[in-house]
């Protein structure tokens, strides 16, 4: 029966891992991007399980197989998350406080959740440049506003459907916009912050349609595909933040930092798993930065619970790129001619296409 068991467990772990790599935009295929490090774990332990038995019985042998082969696959992918691979964005290694940095904090609050003085708190605590609030609706945009009224400039754009968002700078704004870029029920928000010493950069902030198994997820794809083409052509210092509702590891944020040529300054360092807060068993990294090479990073830190189903997560990091176009930062890998042809075909079947977005009636 254990045997039995065993070999189950590992069949479905090295199913689920073998799911992701087929080349299908639906949620549910998708959505065992999402947990590697579970069926890492659950691999672990068929094979410890296996062991503990003392058996060479037919079995148990395919099961840490089945186990073996799963981990093996699992981590092509996360291992770029953890301290065995090289970084991707350089450590800075001058004076924070005399560089030109920017930090950012970027919160879900989940619009169902009502503790808003946690959030308040946490703000105040960190005190970001830039605060970027996803799922507010007009009660999280009334209850923030002590905070608010501390920063330069905010852009409130709050919705009763999970898709509202706020931004914040103490910085001045020398535009700004909310965008509808595929979807006119999902906004993002695009501005241009200019840092004390005159530097300009824009921030991109936006949170695309989670992956449901009953429907295709080319409506988050092709949003995040949309920014990355933006971002490559962007002249000035670019920062993409917010909750992309994807995976650091998945094929479209994989294919989001090829085309638009932005690094994660995750890799090397660690996952920091911001999903799911209140489950400490089911979490994964949903909420990022991306940076052009002009950045180097100062810190990344993930915060405390704030009683959403997301931990926030801070950023700090310094503006390095001289007038000569030198950094530290090696450049991320091209996209290749099939990366540019899908994410083109992602867009155009999302944007000649009208419904409403995916979990809009969760809360």
């Amino acid at each position: 029966m254990i045997e039995a068991g065993l070999a189950v467990l590992a069949a479905l772990c090295l199913l689920a891992s073998l799911l992701p790599l087929l080349p299908f935009g639906h949620g549910m295929v998708r959505s065992f991007d999402f947990g590697r490090l579970q069926a890492i774990s659950v691999s672990v332990l068929v094979i410890v399980g296996a062991i503990l038995a003392g058996s060479l019985a037919s079995t148990l042998v395919a099961a840490v197989v089945m186990a073996v082969v799963a981990i093996a696959i699992q981590l092509v992918f996360v291992v770029r998350f953890t301290p065995l691979w090289p970084v991707q964005t350089v450590q800075y290694a001058g004076d924070s406080k005399e560089a030109a940095t920017i930090s950012v904090l970027t919160c879900n609050v989940k619009q169902g959740n009502r503790d808003y003085q946690s959030v308040i708190d946490l703000v105040r605590d960190t005190r970001p440049d830039i605060a970027v609030f996803m799922e507010p609706d007009r009660a999280w945009a009334g209850a923030l506003q002590p905070c608010l009224s501390e920063f330069h400039h905010s852009i409130e754009h709050p919705q009763e459907d999970s898709y509202g968002i706020i931004l914040a700078s103490r910085y001045p704004l020398l535009e700004h916009e909310v965008r509808f870029l595929l979807n006119e029920e999902v906004p993002s928000i695009s501005c241009v912050v200019r840092l004390p010493g005159g530097r300009d950069v824009r921030i991109i902030a936006l949170h695309p349609e989670p992956p449901l198994p009953n429907r295709d997820t080319l409506g988050r794809d092709a949003e995040i595909l949309v920014v990355a083409k933006q971002a490559h052509t962007e002249p000035l210092p670019l920062i993409v933040t917010g909750d992309l509702n994807d995976v650091a590891w998945s094929r479209t944020t994989r294919r989001f930092l090829r085309i638009s040529g932005l690094l994660d300054p995750r890799q090397g360092r660690g996952m920091f798993n911001s999903f799911d807060a209140r489950f400490w068993f089911m979490r994964w990294p949903l909420d990022h930065i991306f940076h052009s090479r002009d950045f180097e990073l100062v810190s990344i830190d993930r915060q405390r619970f704030v009683g959403s189903d997301h931990f926030p997560m801070f950023y700090c990091l310094a503006l390095t790129e001289d007038k000569t176009g030198e950094n530290r930062n090696d450049p991320p890998s091209p996209p290749s001619k099939e990366d540019l042809a899908e994410a083109d075909e992602a867009i155009q079947i999302e944007a000649n296409r009208n419904r409403p977005p995916a979990g809009a009636d969760w809360e």
